[in-house]
């Protein structure tokens, strides 16, 4: 059975169940402050089992993409090592909303794999949990009593509280659960060993395969559980795990997910899968790696340096470190296989296919940058060989190499093995847990407990129209971290806008009737609330308050979003509709803009997006809005909707003249209101997307002012001419002319240097040798050495110069004397750059060392004729 068709028969068995079929939500997680990426099949469901909000249907099954590599889900280590662990895998999932709850989930679970799946019922079993004391939990007795009536009792594992209790976090919803385990080992195996003493003992071929997870607890803040007001389902199963079991084989791998992927790195790398257990890790971890770096950049998510972008770009890092290391592929290769998993998996999420172009031209300059870094990495590696006394490589020198440059150390212990050395592992250890400890540390937070007053309302925003209310705080905690005390309060209503779409969180205060003020500081969204965060509290949190936005901030943040969607209006109607948003920002004094985009955008192109966006604001186009529309309709109406974001069955459409987008984010009333729109920056972002700031309003205003005060500026230094750009091309033209007489006197100075220092060049040890001060740039101090070299057999050159309050030392080793003294001119002038604190390096018969103390040039040049003895 192809994977397909078992990600479809899962489907429209859940559908036959009253189910609704949803798509998956993106794997990169945008508006979440809680997670990077979603981790597991209920992340995109968080909001209904708090209660927050109301599914579409009480009954939901769908196939979600999911990423594991960070936090308590943490695979990436294993990914590659073993045939089961990945870092993005899709979880098959069934869900019940306050509607069926275990006597279904169980019956349903087993229905599917032994008569829908014909998976044979002896190879299963289950698990229920045993109960915690800790928790004060009995044994689930109702999840053993249904599966007594479907198994045989010696097919029951009992599993603590590590295993068979599963929760969201550290608070909220959380539950016993009922794992189902698959025995796929020979019957040879199996006789040897009963499959239910493998459950949960990490065996390759004695698995589990699906959980039941029953959601019935909340767990407080002090670690207690209370009973949660409705009980929910939540199962999840690994789908290339099912791929396994039903096409019959012992790896993940071994199926027709991954199969087409490792046919192609065979193809590319000339490597065999199956004859080597090195190759078959790097093969593995290729084949799983490119999977998550390509749906996380179709999702939104580019390779970065921070979150979860550098995420990202240390899982692609890892692929393209084994790819060298243990494939011999020191060009980029894995952008390739970007097509293959196109046609493979389009057909499920289309989304690869309509950003395909993007995740190869992204990957491929990771590809070049990072096998970049290797090169520069072997480099300062083995001048931390060469400094190396004795055999132990110091563990801080390799941290630093790991956490500075990047350059992976596994790839160190490596080459040091095979150079004879060893690495104090334990040092760079306690280097890297004090690194994990103050980025554990920044981060860190802690929130109590929820203080429920009063309910929200049904519509709790009321900011499109409304800049205050009246209202009241529905709940609110406090939260600890590094940055000190804060309170998060949630609104019964509010004008606050959150944190979304690229657009900041609103600011402003709280204020009771006696006029006592609470600043609010920034506005988010969590799992459907509106929280707005607080250095305190009123003092009596049960009183009625004022709501007030700062509006200045508020009109100049609505006049930037209404820019950023006339800005990809005019890039779509100027460079092509190829043009698609990948990311913005929007506060109140600019606008950034990312997409994707070929090539750099030039200055007449430019121009002409500038023109077209204020052509826009001077029509006074009114807002046309529409809050409810069903998606399906908005999109028939030409409104865009952005790759990587969630859409609802309703969401809300944003029009400006021809400008129509999905948006949540606030507007003006009129684009006359945005006032003038000036572009201040374009460059790039990665392979294939650009970044435009730009300003509009007040913010435009004082950049005009400003370029008026530059101007004068320059007048006065020009002596107030009447023409200053035809001053300052004068002054161009003289520069010119000035440096070709500079660069005439210096050829004469070389001339008559060269004859002084011919008459200084003495023998050592048949060496002829010379080591001076001279008083020339390095392009002249090149120049005079080569010709010197070619009058001189057997020639040492050291020369040193100070310029600029910087020092210089260039070494020239003619190319026969490199070959019989084994002299190397950049290991020399590397060696001697500590006398002028600085470094270098080069070719063996001519580099250059720069440094910060030209003092040392005297001591570095006497220094130089031990090379020589």
């Amino acid at each position: 059975m192809k994977s397909q068709e078992i990600r479809s028969q899962f489907l429209q068995f859940f559908k036959s169940k009253s189910h609704k079929i949803v798509p998956s939500a993106p794997m990169v997680l945008k508006d979440d402050p809680t997670l990077m990426f979603t981790n597991a099949g209920m992340v995109q469901f968080k909001e209904y089992f708090l209660g927050n909000s109301e599914p579409a249907s009480p009954r939901i099954t769908d196939s979600q993409k999911c990423l594991r590599v960070s936090g308590k889900h943490n695979d990436l280590e294993e990914v590659g090592m073993d045939t089961y662990h990945h870092t993005m895998f899709e979880m098959l999932g069934n869900w019940s909303f306050g509607d069926y709850f275990k006597k279904e989930a169980i019956h349903w679970s087993w229905e599917l794999l032994t008569e829908v799946f014909k998976i044979a019922p002896e190879n299963l079993y289950v698990s229920v949990f045993e109960g915690s004391k800790e928790d004060k939990l009995g044994l689930d007795t109702e999840a053993l009593d249904l599966w007594k009536e479907i198994v045989p009792e010696d097919r029951i594992v009992y599993g603590d509280k590590k295993d068979n209790f599963w929760e969201m976090g550290e608070q909220g919803p959380c539950g016993p659960c009922s794992e189902i385990h698959i025995d796929i080992r020979s019957e040879a195996e199996k006789a040897k060993k009963p499959g239910k003493e493998l459950v949960n003992e990490d065996h390759p071929q004695v698995v589990e395969i699906w959980n039941l997870v029953f959601m019935q607890y909340n767990r407080k803040a002090d670690g207690s559980l209370v009973e949660l007001p409705a009980k929910h389902i939540d199962t999840g199963m690994g789908f290339e795990r099912l791929c396994m079991v039903l096409q019959g084989k012992q790896s993940n791998y071994d199926t027709d997910v991954f199969t087409p992927l490792i046919a192609e790195i065979e193809k590319i790398t000339k490597a065999a899968y199956g004859k080597s257990e090195k190759i078959d890790i790097a093969i593995r971890v290729i084949a799983d790696h490119v999977r998550a770096v390509a749906f996380s950049i179709a999702d939104g998510q580019l390779p970065s340096n921070t979150g979860a972008g550098y995420v990202i770009r240390r899982i692609l890092r890892r692929a393209i470190r084994y790819g060298f290391t243990f494939l011999d592929t020191k060009e980029p290769f894995i952008y390739k296989l970007v097509d293959v998993l196109s046609k493979q998996m389009g057909e499920a999420f289309p989304e690869l296919k309509s950003q395909k172009t993007l995740c190869e031209n992204v990957i491929r300059e990771e590809e070049q940058s990072f096998l970049r870094t290797l090169d520069q990495g072997l480099v300062l590696l083995e001048h931390i060989i060469s400094e190396t006394k004795g055999k132990t490589v110091s563990g801080e020198k390799a941290f630093e190499l790991y956490d500075t440059f990047g350059f992976p150390i596994d790839l160190t212990a490596l080459i040091l093995r095979e150079r004879g050395f060893d690495l104090d592992q334990k040092e760079f250890e306690i280097q890297l847990k004090k690194q994990k400890d103050r980025s554990r540390a920044a981060t860190q937070v802690t929130a109590g407990d929820w203080e429920e007053l009063n309910p929200v309302n049904a519509e709790a925003f009321v900011g499109y129209d409304h800049l205050e209310t009246e209202t009241q705080i529905a709940r609110y905690r406090k939260v600890e971290s590094k940055k000190g005390t804060l309170f998060q309060i949630v609104l019964t209503q509010t004008p606050f806008y959150p944190e979304g779409g690229g657009q900041v969180g609103d600011k402003g205060f709280l204020v009771d009737d006696k006029n006592n003020k609470i600043n609010i500081t920034d506005t988010k969204k969590e799992n459907n609330l509106i929280v707005h965060f607080a250095k305190s509290l009123p003092k009596n949190p049960n009183v009625k308050l004022k709501a007030v936005v700062n509006a200045k901030n508020r009109e100049a943040t609505a006049a930037n979003h209404t820019a950023t969607h006339l800005l990809h209006q005019a890039l779509r109607e100027v460079l092509g509709t190829h043009v698609e948003q990948k990311g913005s920002l929007v506060k109140g004094d600019y606008l950034r803009f990312d997409f994707s985009h070929f090539s750099k955008v030039n200055k007449e192109e430019l121009e002409q997006v500038e023109k077209l966006v204020n052509n826009r604001i001077s029509e006074q186009l009114p807002l046309e809005e529409h809050r409810n529309i069903p998606f399906k309709e908005a999109v028939e109406k030409g409104a865009l909707a952005l790759f990587g974001e969630k859409y609802g069955d309703a969401v809300r459409a944003i029009r400006f003249g021809e400008s129509m987008e999905l948006c949540g984010g606030t507007h003006v009333k009129n684009t006359s209101e945005i006032w003038y729109f000036k572009i201040t920056a374009e460059g790039a972002v990665a392979s294939g997307i650009r970044r435009i700031e730009a300003i509009t309003g007040e913010a435009v205003k004082d950049y005009f002012a400003n370029q008026d005060e530059v101007l004068e500026q320059i007048k006065a230094e020009l002596k107030n001419a009447k023409d200053p750009v035809k001053a300052v091309s004068t002054l161009q033209h003289e520069n010119v002319a000035l440096k070709k007489q500079i660069e005439s006197l210096l050829k004469d100075k070389a001339k008559n240097l060269k004859t002084e220092l011919k008459s200084e060049i003495s023998e050592i040890n048949g060496v002829n040798f010379l080591a001076k001060q001279v008083d020339l740039d390095a392009g002249g101090i090149k120049d005079l050495a080569f010709q010197l070299g070619n009058e001189f057999e057997n020639l040492f050159l050291l020369f040193g110069t100070e310029q600029q309050g910087k020092a210089l030392l260039s070494c020239y080793i003619s190319k026969d004397l490199v070959k019989e003294k084994d002299l190397h001119a950049g290991k020399i002038v590397k060696a001697l750059g500590k006398y002028i604190q600085g470094g270098g390096g080069g070719q063996p018969f001519f580099a250059t060392a720069g440094g910060k103390k030209p003092e040392g040039i005297k001591e570095a040049l006497q220094e130089a004729q031990a090379y020589l003895k």
